[in-house]
């Protein structure tokens, strides 16, 4: 591995929107305004209340009108969405996102009759209209996806009122906590500087990493009181967000708070409970035992929290500029499977990523799929880090995954949020192992399995840790409204049980809660990347018994998209979530590196 002592951030990659739209005043994004106004007029005239009428052939019409229309929306909103992403604070981008959602949510709310009727016929008639051609019956799935939600349905009305008064409802407070986290600022005082600069949440986070004890703290203390200084509003929006829930799962009858997320996600309570359960049982082998460990080698009884991810001592704390980066995973991809990689090379051939960090720009990462007429788009926040090459490699496996998906079209491409991680969380393992292969000094392997156990950790016990959060606050929500004491409380309370006594927690470390934005943006999301990882932990096993036949399995898992459900894609590799005993395999290879460090 190459260690770079100066990184050069230059020369990082910005996306080219072009492939959607050409600018916000285009004359193609109004054409097709147009055309999707003229479009929902004729849908409706030409189905609305008659579809229990039709024949085979003309419900296949009104299912491909549908999904030309939703097509048509998602690279519109694409567009816009990722333009906000790009920069939070620019006026006009926000203005003109907006203005997007509520034209489209107009649209939505006309043709919303569709699914509504659909789910108003009669089993008998669904089964005969998908049985009598083979065209509509590849549309199966999205039927099935579509009638999971009968027995939480609403009169029409109801339901045309939802979906009006998201946009100055849930989505507008959505769009206040990003624009808020956005523009944060926070007063970092570097340990041999003489007065603080100004730096963004992303940066700020980054600090928390810094092999030097005194930067760490040092960002933990700048953090602390900017979310302290800021959390009045994150408490509000956190509140009414949570009762707008309340609200709408007490219509729909939905028993919990994480059941409508279940159900997105194609997944049985009990297979999400199993998960739960033995992720929370291996907190004392998983991360109570390594959190111990590392204490011990940084000469501790305990960590400060704020110490909790930083580089072991001796790590060389390698930097990696952006070709290397690229070049680290394409060649995991390769060595996995050639057209992995040529798939890959996409992306960065093509300006499909933006990877600086500037200010108003999204944190994090994600990877958007956009349409399946045109491609993904990777947003990434790159420091050089290992960490951000692995995270490279989590956003380039979605990125993959979305294209190979495409081909199944709009109403059938989306994969489930848990099985979404798959492919990430299966890239990150390839790039990992794949270094870990090349490494021949001991001393940088403990500390190469030593990050990648971290890595694991975050993904798995964090991440239940963060579901348990949720879980709590919304059923203490449903009592009356919650103070920042309160949440602080909760999330003293999950994070004291999911990290163990090894790490130090103090009250700066109270208001943390307040800047994950998966709580805001999509409830009880955070169990899917537990799933992905314990999911890939098995599939990884699978392919190290036994190679041969494992890529071709493997792909037809992802270009199935959101065809098939978990139980009929896992079938091929002999797993089955709804067995304890899988989720027991996939958190025992965490359990086997951690043997392997101690070793």
């Amino acid at each position: 591995m190459t260690k770079t002592v100066s990184l050069n951030l230059s020369h990082l990659p910005n996306w080219t929107l072009s492939d959607l739209y050409s600018s916000m005043e285009c004359a193609a994004l109004k054409e097709d305004f147009e055309n999707l106004d003229n479009s929902a007029r004729d849908f409706v005239q030409n189905y609305k209340g008659k579809l229990p009428g039709l024949e085979p052939g003309e419900i296949l019409q009104a299912v491909s009108d549908y999904e030309s229309m939703e097509g048509i929306m998602g690279r519109i909103m694409s567009y816009a969405g990722l333009l906000h992403a790009g920069d939070l604070m620019d006026v006009e981008i926000s203005k003109f996102y907006q203005s997007c959602h509520e034209a489209l949510t107009k649209i939505n709310t006309q043709i919303l009759f569709f699914t509504l009727e659909i789910n108003r016929i009669e089993e008998e008639q669904i089964n005969q209209w998908l049985g009598s051609s083979t065209e509509l019956a590849r549309y199966r799935p999205w039927f099935d996806s579509i009638r999971q939600y009968r027995p939480h349905q609403l009169e029409d009305k109801l339901e045309e009122l939802f979906l009006d008064k998201a946009i100055s409802g849930r989505a507008a407070w959505v769009r206040l906590f990003d624009e808020t986290m956005a523009n944060l600022k926070f007063d970092y005082l570097d340990p041999s500087a003489d007065k603080p600069v100004s730096i963004g949440t992303e940066q700020a986070l980054d600090h928390l990493s810094d092999p030097d004890e005194g930067k760490r703290k040092a960002a933990a203390d700048c953090l602390s009181k900017t979310f302290k200084n800021n959390i009045r509003l994150f408490t509000h929006i956190t509140n009414s967000l949570a009762k707008d829930k309340e609200i709408e799962d007490r219509w729909r009858h939905f028993k919990t708070p994480d059941c409508a997320r279940h159900l997105s996600n194609q997944l049985e309570k009990p297979v999400v409970d199993a998960l739960v359960s033995a992720v929370k049982a291996a907190y004392p082998a998983l991360s109570h035992r390594y959190y111990r460990l590392k204490a011990e080698w940084f000469g501790k009884d305990k960590l400060d929290w704020w110490d909790r991810n930083a580089p072991l001592p001796n790590s060389d704390n390698a930097l990696y500029q952006w070709p290397e980066a690229r070049d680290i995973v394409l060649q995991a991809y390769e060595k996995f499977s050639p057209e992995m990689a040529k798939i890959g090379q996409r992306f960065f051939d093509n300006d499909w990523i933006d990877a600086p960090v500037r200010d108003g720009k999204s944190p994090g990462a994600f990877a958007h799929p956009t349409v399946p007429d045109v491609h993904p788009y990777l947003l990434l926040n790159y420091l050089g880090k290992t960490r951000d090459v692995m995270t490279l490699a989590h956003e380039l496996g979605h990125g993959v995954h979305q294209i190979l998906a495409g081909p199944q079209g709009v109403l059938l491409s989306d994969t489930p949020l848990t099985l979404a991680e798959t492919a990430s969380v299966f890239g990150e393992m390839l790039t990992f192992r794949s270094l870990l292969s090349r490494e021949e000094n001991p001393q940088k392997r403990k500390n190469m399995i030593a990050a990648k156990v971290e890595d694991m950790l975050n993904t798995v016990v964090r991440q239940i840790a963060f579901y348990d959060f949720e879980t709590r606050v919304h059923e203490a929500r449903k009592t009356g409204e919650l103070s920042a004491d309160d949440l602080g409380d909760i999330w003293m309370a999950v994070q004291r049980e999911s990290l163990g006594d090894a790490i130090q927690l103090d009250d700066s470390y109270r208001t943390f809660w307040c800047y994950i934005p998966h709580f805001i943006h999509s409830p009880f999301y955070v169990y899917a990347y537990a799933f992905g990882d314990c999911l890939v932990n098995s599939l990884y096993a699978v392919y190290e018994k036994k190679p041969e036949g494992f890529q071709d399995k493997y792909f037809d898992m992802l270009r199935a998209g959101g065809s098939l459900r978990h139980g009929e894609l896992l079938k091929p590799f002999g797993l089955d979530a709804g067995n304890p005993e899988f989720w027991s395999e996939g958190l025992n290879m965490i359990s086997t590196l951690i043997d392997e460090i101690e070793k």
